[in-house]
């Protein structure tokens, strides 16, 4: 764009069109995440619902470690008439659009104290289409992106993403509370959907390499969906090490993220003040970790910038630990929350370019789906399960004591990659 051209350097790479797209993909991508992450369990809780059953609508969000059963589908089969007048890929934009949207609005008209067995369909519904909606989200902007912006393109997805999780969930908060309506809450953030298709609109179908078929048949269909693209990833050395990565690094995060909304309720924070320190300041804080991230990916390196993610990300945790030690200190809320929110704009931005560079562009949505839904499920597996039991027996501090020890397992498997020199070289970041 002739705009970027007089910006500095340093922020140049965030205004061109690849990263602005992925911005607009990233924010639809971000809402039903919201939605069934903190919005849900403050509307759980507001509705007078125990902790061990609020904890338990975390396998709403498992769902979205699933993705790679159902990804192949989006990387090789056509919509009818909409791929041939679209692209693949923007036909798959438009339909999981359409189901995340009717799901959400499922959710919001459902009464969890009518009817909570109901009520938690609805959620697994709304966690099953955004995951169908990531998949495609992930796959169109890592097609869109060159190889030299999969770092700002990276940044611009975490910067949608926390857009979209801000306004459908401090947005949903304040529209209930001022409503005193959750189902006007949950339709209005339909509504954050509308900048992905615009953007797929100006910037067209994502150009990629043509994945081979090897025949007709179900067996054919097999190896082409799921073979290959599996064996693609898994054949490449060291890649085991980093699958053992992806499934324990962010068991600590996921664990400690899931909770946070119920232990603001039991501190007594109204919904005004998660909303602003938070959710609001909270954002702030994203905003600048993905900057500083993208800053740090650029001058240190990709395995440097990784290792220093992975490092804040658990120290943000026993932050946590300390705020329960304090109690109702919106003071402290706010510093813990903004620099929860910091590290993780810094380490969304450099684990996610990474994993993006891992994936060989014919297969981009399945190994994609595989490698980030991998990232979360044993957090969330854990979370669901036992969470809230644990809050209840051990008590907030040596709870979030425990998603600290649960960050090392990262950091440890990282360095022995790195050592390895099993890490992408850093030849692939930009100077």
């Amino acid at each position: 764009m002739a705009f970027s051209r007089i910006l500095p350097a340093p922020v140049r790479p965030y205004f061109e069109a690849g990263p602005l797209g992925a911005m607009a993909l990233g924010m639809a991508s971000g809402t039903p995440y919201a939605m069934i992450a903190a919005t849900l369990t403050t509307r759980l809780a507001e509705s007078g619902i125990e902790k061990k059953s609020v904890t338990a609508f975390g396998l709403a969000l498992l769902v979205y470690s699933f993705k790679p059963l159902w990804a192949p589908l989006i990387d090789r089969a056509r919509i009818p008439v909409f791929a041939r007048l679209l692209g693949q890929r923007r036909a798959w934009l438009i339909l999981s659009v359409v189901m995340a949207s009717a799901a959400i609005a499922w959710l919001g008209l459902a009464d969890p104290t009518a009817d909570l067995g109901w009520f938690a369909v609805a959620a697994v519904t709304v966690g099953f289409a955004g995951a169908t909606l990531d998949i495609v989200v992930d796959a169109i902007r890592i097609e869109w992106l060159r190889a030299d912006q999969m770092g700002a393109g990276s940044g611009m997805t975490q910067y949608g993403w926390r857009m979209g999780s801000y306004l459908a969930g401090a947005g949903a908060l304040l529209i209930a509370d001022k409503a005193g309506n959750w189902a006007l809450a949950y339709l209005a953030a339909i509504l954050l959907f509308l900048p992905a298709l615009v953007a797929a609109a100006i910037l067209g179908e994502p150009a990629r390499p043509v994945a081979m078929s090897s025949g007709r048949g179900l067996a054919a269909a097999v190896r082409d969906n799921i073979i290959a693209p599996l064996a693609d990833f898994l054949t490449r050395q060291g890649a085991w090490l980093v699958l053992a990565f992806v499934l324990v690094h962010k068991i600590g995060d996921t664990v400690c993220q899931l909770s946070v909304r119920l232990f603001y309720n039991d501190l007594g924070f109204t919904k005004e003040e998660v909303a602003y320190y938070d959710v609001t300041l909270g954002l702030v804080g994203y905003l600048a970790g993905v900057f500083i991230g993208g800053l740090i990916y650029r001058r240190a390196g990709l395995a440097g910038s990784v290792f220093l993610s992975l490092l804040l990300m658990g120290v943000s945790n026993a932050a946590y630990a300390g705020l329960a030690v304090v109690g109702h200190d919106v003071w402290a809320l706010a510093a813990v929350q903004g620099f929860e929110n910091l590290a993780s704009g810094i380490g969304g931005v450099t684990i996610g370019a990474w994993l993006a560079l891992l994936c060989d562009r014919r297969f981009t949505a399945t190994q994609f789906a595989l490698l980030s839904s991998a990232a979360g499920i044993l957090g969330r597996a854990f979370s669901s399960g036992t969470a809230g039991q644990l809050i209840e027996t051990m008590g907030y501090v040596n709870f979030y004591a425990l998603t600290t020890v649960l960050a090392l397992p990262g950091v440890l498997i990282f360095l022995w990659l790195w050592r390895a020199g099993l890490v992408v070289a850093d030849d692939t970041v930009p100077v």
